[in-house]
């Protein structure tokens, strides 16, 4: 009785793969190739910047980091351990490419989550339009995407980061929207009172009391770009990923728990030190 649901099948996938040839053919030159290179070029240097000092003047500064930003001996004594560890286990250098393609994938998603979820807090229009397609940046499979960026980007960095972008992307604009709206009434009344303009009550009000959710989803962006690294790993990007891709391909029970290890250390160390202190 259905049949005809199945008869005329719609040319989603034809039109997808359209699309994706058309870019290939009119965009690789000029857009695509020129994006790749920028991105391996950057990537590759600040990992060449974090592997040129040797490790223990890494860890140390990392160190002294930790107690700058959470003043606590056994976060210290964490970083101290779990840097020592992943030295000892011969992953420093693939640690390091890691660390570089977290950080500029975790950049980008902040540099344009932040300022959509403030403008997305005082458009409503903007955030119901914005709210469909987040879910969908959170929800598709990631391997699902990993196809045209492959196809446009080739193999390497350049995938792996721009699709840890998408996935990390709605964290901050979510909690930077939900921080901003969360403002109460009577503070930016207040504000007001005293003749605040708009951009001085977003600076002096708004931002300060949404900070914590701010920084929430900063940390949440980090962790959502490091929990990437396996799939990026999948498509080219050097980093611990690739080990545990490897280990996976060759059934290597003791490099996949080594380079786990080391992803799990780096999550807990990146997490704590991204913390607002205090918070718990």
């Amino acid at each position: 009785m259905f049949d005809w649901v199945t008869t005329y099948k719609l040319p989603f996938g034809q039109l997808m793969n359209t699309i994706v040839v058309f870019l290939q053919q009119y965009c690789t030159t000029w857009l695509f190739d020129p994006l790749r290179k920028a991105i391996e070029y950057v990537v590759n240097h600040t990992a060449d910047i974090l592997v040129y000092p040797p490790p223990i003047v890494v860890i140390v500064l990392t160190m002294a980091f930790a107690w700058w930003r959470q003043r606590s001996w056994e976060l210290c004594l964490f970083v101290l351990l779990g840097c020592l560890f992943i030295w000892n286990q011969g992953y420093w250098v693939n640690t390091m490419k890691t660390v570089s393609l977290v950080f500029w994938s975790a950049a980008v998603a902040m540099a344009i989550g932040i300022p959509l979820g403030v403008m997305a807090a005082h458009r409503p229009r903007l955030y119901h339009f914005l709210h469909p397609v987040l879910d969908m940046m959170q929800t598709l499979p990631t391997l699902v995407y990993l196809i045209p960026m492959v196809a446009l980007f080739r193999l390497g960095f350049a995938p792996g980061l721009i699709a840890t972008l998408i996935f990390a992307l709605p964290a901050p604009v979510r909690l930077t929207y939900l921080g901003i709206t969360s403002t109460p009434t009577a503070l930016k009344e207040a504000g007001e009172a005293f003749g605040s303009t708009k951009s001085q009550l977003l600076w002096k009000v708004e931002l300060p009391h949404a900070l914590p959710t701010i920084m929430a989803g900063v940390t949440q962006c980090i962790m959502l770009s490091l929990s990437m690294v396996v799939i990026a790993g999948l498509v080219g990007a050097e980093g611990l990923g690739v080990d545990v891709v490897r280990a996976m391909g060759q059934f290597n029970i003791p490099r996949g728990f080594e380079a786990g290890a080391c992803i799990v250390i780096l999550a807990i160390m990146l997490d704590r030190l991204c913390r607002v202190k205090g918070a718990h």
